[in-house]
């Protein structure tokens, strides 16, 4: 049995970042960069109007001055020409300012009677032009590396970028096992359950950048198994729910070394989560998880989320740890990591009494993990205590 530190380090080690492909713009959020991306225009382009009002060519006027108007400036079309101290030009925000302009009178701050303006008495100090390459200049550069959010599409859309390279998605397979599943919708047995680790596991691996796959249940039998194993061999990843463990009907362990399986691990000092299971198939990673649902999501969090992120190329993997202080008292810990399932607050974390494995509804409630480290004694309330957040 490993340490968790020494699990993610076999983990990445049967890890490597994939290859990278290009797409449109539109298809990119949520895709990691893998190029870097260089403005070769300055954004604004021109000294534009940020407001609309009145391009005139001087910075200082008083109340009563006079501006005649000789012509009008809208966004995508300019005014051509200069203009002198005692012209004004019509602008509307985004416009190019005149040649000449000094500030933008907003429209507010003047009466206009026919071609003319007149300064009024409660005058607006700024200036309201946005000068030539405010937002970025020619050579800004969005660096390779990173998830793009929107606002990063935004602004590479601005700097007339349509296609970018990305890292490919990982692909995960995600295969339960068990004579007692059943998949959503379908009709089980007195004795059987719903695969509900399957559809939890997915939706954490798709928020986190990958495409999961939701195979086929296999069955408590070598040849299912192996045939479900078959339908993976173009994954990615390949992850197994349940059977990972000694008992009799646990056969993952069997039918991955019949398909020539190089195992770097077996069992993990944590809770929830010890039977766990890695190595190789064919040059692909394969995981094997607990079938307990809160073993299967904690594992999912602790590890399957930071070898999506090495696969993608990410360069900080492992979940990050906080420290705030426990709002209740919790008992010793024995030999193993603990992951309690806990509520976070600004006042602190809170414990939940109930951390058996099974129990999903608990996991729901919580939106971190108390972290108790091996053999740690009883802490009261007011102590501090690590913490990662789900």
């Amino acid at each position: 049995m490993i340490s968790v530190k020494e699990a993610q380090a076999h983990l990445f080690d049967l890890t490597t970042p994939l290859s990278t492909e290009i797409v449109r713009l539109e298809h990119a959020c949520g895709r990691v960069l893998s190029k870097d991306v260089v403005a070769d225009r300055d954004q604004p382009p021109f000294a534009s109007s940020a407001m609309d009002g009145y391009a005139i060519a001087r910075k200082v006027v008083a109340v009563g001055d006079i501006f005649h108007i000789i012509g009008e400036a809208a966004a995508g079309h300019r005014f051509e020409r200069p203009i002198s101290a005692d012209q004004a030009v019509r602008i509307f925000t985004g416009a190019p300012v005149p040649e000449g302009t000094q500030r933008i009178l907003i429209q507010e701050d003047v009466e206009r009677d026919r071609d003319k303006i007149a300064v009024g008495n409660d005058l607006d100090p700024n200036l309201y032009i946005r000068p030539s390459g405010g937002d970025f200049k020619v050579g800004h550069v969005v660096k390779a590396g990173i998830i793009l959010q929107p606002s990063n599409i935004a602004l590479l859309a601005a700097m007339n970028t349509c296609l970018v390279k990305i890292v490919k998605k990982p692909v995960v397979a995600l295969i339960s096992t068990g004579d007692e599943l059943v998949m959503p919708g379908e009709t089980p047995l007195s004795d059987q359950i719903i695969a509900s680790n399957t559809y939890g596991l997915a939706a954490l691996l798709e928020n986190n950048g990958a495409e999961a796959r939701i195979f086929p249940i296999a069955r408590d039998t070598l040849t299912s198994l192996q045939y479900v194993f078959d339908l993976a061999q173009d994954a990615d990843l390949i992850v197994t729910i349940g059977g990972a463990s000694v008992g009799d009907h646990d056969l993952v362990a069997e039918a991955s070394a019949n398909l020539g399986m190089q195992q770097s691990f077996y069992k993990v000092a944590m809770r929830p989560g010890k039977p766990l299971m890695a190595g190789k198939i064919h040059n692909r990673a394969i995981v094997g998880l607990p079938g307990n649902p809160v073993s299967a999501m904690v594992c999912g969090h602790v590890f399957l989320v930071p070898m999506i992120k090495k696969l993608l190329g990410l360069s900080n993997v492992l979940p990050e740890t906080y420290e705030t202080v426990l709002l209740n008292d919790v008992e010793a810990n024995r030999a193993r990591t603990h992951y309690c399932r806990a509520v976070l607050s600004s006042d602190g974390i809170r414990v939940a009494e109930q951390q058996d494995s099974s129990l999903l509804s608990v996991l729901v409630n919580a939106n971190a993990l108390a972290i108790r480290e091996p053999n740690a004694p009883p802490a009261k309330a007011g102590e501090p205590i690590k913490y990662m957040q789900l």
